[in-house]
């Protein structure tokens, strides 16, 4: 059984760092493919959040399983709402498709009477007023009139799957802002949590050169000398 629920230090420690930085560490650990694409706010200004993500997974529309009949099947996005875990961030595989809506405003409302962090998808939502309206933040490609068995088949939730060409198995850790939806593999987050905070402290400290007016060359990324200045100047060890 995976505990969903976050150490509420890491969540403080990751909600001040940004989705960039994040992906800068991560690459420095060899990943390079975390940026989950077609993950863009619905709402401008949505806080950054940080959670274990909770996965569902569709797959191409069959006409004898993608039918209005199988929203009140045991294998449906009804019964996998109700199986989220407050705090989770719902992560849903929905093939990069942009021309049928996942979930609209009464699913949105009931993950948010659910306290679900937030929404994350590479597809879309459909209902745009109404979802905006429930409060649930959401990450998305934007929105679609179509219903989701207009393109996709549900099938599954709490498996391993693809979001944005990004590999998330259940109780990775997302993190996402402005820039988009970010994955921590699980087996990672304590590396991250080590090296983050720094990471962030170091480039807050270049741009804080750069409106000096310091040049480039020699200062991003640090060479020995700025380095030796910023740990002096900062306290960094």
């Amino acid at each position: 059984m995976i505990n969903m629920q976050l150490d509420p230090k890491v969540v403080e420690i990751l909600s001040k760092i940004s989705t960039a930085t994040l992906t800068t560490v991560l690459l420095k650990k060899g990943l390079r493919n975390v940026w989950m694409r077609g993950t863009k706010p619905l709402r401008p200004g949505q806080p950054r959040l940080v959670a274990r993500a909770f996965t569902l997974r569709f797959v191409p529309a069959r006409e004898d399983l993608a039918t209005p009949e199988s929203w009140s099947s045991p294998i449906s996005t009804r019964a996998a709402i109700e199986d989220m875990p407050e705090g989770c961030i719902t992560v849903v595989d929905s093939m990069g498709v942009t021309d049928a809506g996942i979930f609209g405003d009464i699913l949105c409302a009931r993950m948010a009477k659910k306290k679900v962090a937030a929404l994350v998808t590479d597809g879309v939502v459909r209902d745009m007023a109404g979802v905006l309206g429930t409060g649930l933040p959401v990450w998305c490609s934007g929105a679609a009139a179509p219903p989701s068995v207009a393109g996709l088949t549900f099938v599954a939730w709490q498996q391993p799957i693809g979001c944005g060409g990004v590999a998330v198995f259940p109780g990775d850790v997302v993190v996402a802002d402005d820039d988009g939806a970010v994955l921590i593999p699980a087996a990672l987050l304590d590396e991250v949590l080590a090296i983050a905070p720094g990471q962030e402290k170091l480039e807050d400290w270049i741009m804080g050169e750069v409106q000096k007016g310091h040049s480039l060359p020699g200062l991003y990324p640090p060479n020995a000398q700025n380095l030796a200045r910023y740990k002096a100047e900062t306290g960094q060890t």
